[in-house]
């Protein structure tokens, strides 16, 4: 298996010279079966870059996992090239909307008016279908199973694992570790940690033992208490994420956009040491365009 990232920031693209090294494409990750089964986790701007390169493979067979529909996270999905061409086939999963009543088809449908973009759905060429997933149940794709886990954001994330060949990754989307809205001498304090106690153990028993951990880290821990209940973790939580899992390599990604690569390099740099490593922790990277990782 193997896992290459053409997008790794937050909330909106950021191109230009202060971020050319890890890049400026928002998020969108894909997945290679040692089969050559096609997942893509996203379909953030990244996704363009993604769809030039299987120029040279048509026909192309996508399953496309949505972990949510804000905007970093599905607008390169107009721009998937394949999505144009007879004889592709596109299978986009995601999550059912409790807010509009509607599954995954939703997110293309909606971008796909002519308020907002030249091509209507109805005239895609390529076979494309919907299907909106269910907590904890799992979809094979290939020789992989995919199972997506929900998480903590604002509307409904889905984390997604992927294992294969006796090889796993897992990426969260956008994630913020559950907190307590209590103070603990407040009625309710209790019974609101024992909740978030539960759902938290629950992801973990999700994630636990993966290869390859890939995580919402947005911010700093400076940073985290002015954008608290935004959705979006930070280095450190994701270390300690990683650390609890016991998985064998973090991979930090949705920078945020307004980071410089330097500047990314130097609060990376700065939670790390705030770690030191112990015999069993992972190893911890920057996520990057082009960074290809094989399993």
């Amino acid at each position: 298996m193997k896992v290459r990232f053409w997008g790794v920031r937050g909330s909106i693209p950021s191109p230009g010279p202060r971020t050319a090294k890890y890049g400026g494409n928002t998020t969108c990750i894909e997945v290679r079966t040692g089969a050559g089964d096609l997942i893509i986790l996203d379909g953030g701007t990244g996704i363009f870059a993604l769809a030039q390169s299987l120029m040279s493979q048509m026909p192309v067979t996508a399953h496309i996992f949505l972990t949510h529909s804000h905007w970093d996270h599905i607008q390169g999905l107009p721009f998937f090239t394949p999505i144009f061409i007879p004889g592709n086939r596109v299978r986009l999963h995601g999550a059912f909307d409790p807010v509009t009543g509607q599954g995954v088809e939703q997110v293309m449908r909606v971008q796909l008016q002519y308020s907002y973009f030249p091509v209507r759905e109805v005239e895609l060429k390529a076979d494309l279908e919907y299907v909106t997933l269910a907590f904890g149940e799992s979809v094979t794709v290939g020789s992989a199973v995919v199972t997506p886990v929900l998480l903590n954001h604002p509307v409904i994330n889905l984390g997604y694992r992927v294992d294969c060949d006796g090889k796993s990754v897992f990426f969260t989307g956008d994630h913020e570790p559950h907190y307590n809205l209590y103070e603990p001498d407040e009625d309710g304090y209790a019974e609101y940690q024992a909740l978030i106690d539960e759902q938290r153990d629950a992801i973990y028993a999700a994630i636990a033992g993966v290869d390859v951990l890939i995580t919402d880290s947005s911010y700093t821990v400076e940073e985290y208490p002015a954008k608290k209940g935004w959705g979006h973790g930070t280095f450190d939580s994701s270390i300690q994420i990683a650390q609890a899992v016991r998985a064998k390599r973090l991979y930090c990604t949705h920078h945020e956009p307004t980071r410089s690569d330097d500047d990314l390099e130097s609060v990376f740099a700065d939670a790390v040491a705030r770690y030191p490593r112990k015999p069993g922790d992972p190893e911890y990277f920057l996520a990057r365009e082009g960074l290809e990782i094989a399993l």
